[in-house]
């Protein structure tokens, strides 16, 4: 189990991925429509947390500047270990320090931050597939650019449950 502190979309970018993961599902290649619970959403992840407790990181999040919406900007599709394909948003330097600073919150409460969201390291990403092999590339791909570029607006955010996609939302865009 892990939790998430995500940026969650607007409602026109949430419809427009949901209609990208279910154009991957109907060519044969896993989304997070399928994977696990089934109750993801689109979303970035600044921070996910291995171990926590759930209203320390709430309160620390929470206690941030609201730093307002913002719009990410999508013109790549990215590929990692073990098959997770994703949207990758432009990294300009207000998200870096938007995602430095909500990491500083959640680890301040002796959250056990996931290496791969340190400062410095973070790929910001928006997943597509979540297990996609060699084959199913070319239909990723061919899927992802009718999209791309894409404009992101990012309305809410929220902490997300990994295991359950339970959401607390959050009272402030950190």
């Amino acid at each position: 189990m892990a939790l998430a502190v995500c940026l969650l979309l607007d409602a026109a970018a949430d419809r427009a991925l949901r209609a990208l993961w279910t154009r991957l599902e109907d060519a044969g290649v896993p989304t997070l429509l399928s994977h696990t619970h089934r109750n993801h959403v689109p979303h970035l992840s600044y921070a996910v947390l291995r171990t926590y407790e759930v209203e320390a990181v709430l309160g620390a999040v929470a206690a941030l500047p609201d730093a307002g919406p913002l719009v990410l900007h999508a013109d790549a599709l990215g590929l990692f270990r073990r098959g997770r394909a994703s949207l990758v948003p432009a990294v300009t330097s207000e998200l870096a320090g938007r995602q430095e600073r909500v990491v500083e919150a959640a680890v301040g409460t002796g959250a056990d931050l996931h290496r791969n969201y340190r400062p410095g390291t973070w790929v910001p990403h928006v997943s597509l597939a979540t297990r996609a092999r060699l084959g199913d590339l070319p239909a990723v791909a061919a899927l992802a650019y009718t999209v791309l570029p894409m404009r992101l607006p990012v309305s809410r955010a929220a902490l997300v449950d990994s295991s359950t996609g339970r959401r607390w939302p959050l009272p402030v865009i950190p």
